[in-house]
């Protein structure tokens, strides 16, 4: 029972995830294409393109049985914590010429989330990689 509990948070927050990286997406395609640089519009964008694919990533999680449930809860964590941060902070960065807020000292979080991700990941692989057949 506490298995498809994880499995459910762990797909509703896949599908939240997705929902608000297109939205995201969307938003700084068409109404945030004039009031930012071309590169700052790169960066959100840089921050959707990872959030959506971990949105798949932990779709995949959740729904892939070769991972123990206790490997899919730490795994879970790392990457709802990197997107938060890696995509989070980008997000905050290449917008903050509308803000007024300068973010650059948050600056130190992006790559923070990117190790988070890469735990994630790398995680997955050694849980796959010691599963016994």
């Amino acid at each position: 029972m506490q298995t498809i509990i994880m499995e459910r948070k762990i797909i509703a927050t896949s599908a939240f995830m997705g929902m608000t990286a297109i939205i995201l997406g969307a938003f700084g395609a068409h109404a945030l294409k004039n009031y930012l640089t071309i590169e700052q519009l790169n960066t959100f964008e840089t921050g959707v393109k990872y959030q959506m694919y971990h949105a798949l990533f932990l779709a995949f999680l959740g729904w892939n049985s070769l991972v123990a449930a206790k490997a899919k809860k730490s795994i879970f964590r790392l990457v709802v914590l990197g997107v938060i941060c890696f995509s989070g902070s980008l997000y905050l960065l290449a917008t903050k010429n509308l803000s007024g807020i300068n973010f650059k000292p948050i600056g130190i979080i992006t790559p923070i989330g990117g190790a988070l991700l890469i735990g994630g990941w790398a995680l997955l692989f050694w849980n796959i990689l010691k599963k016994k057949q």
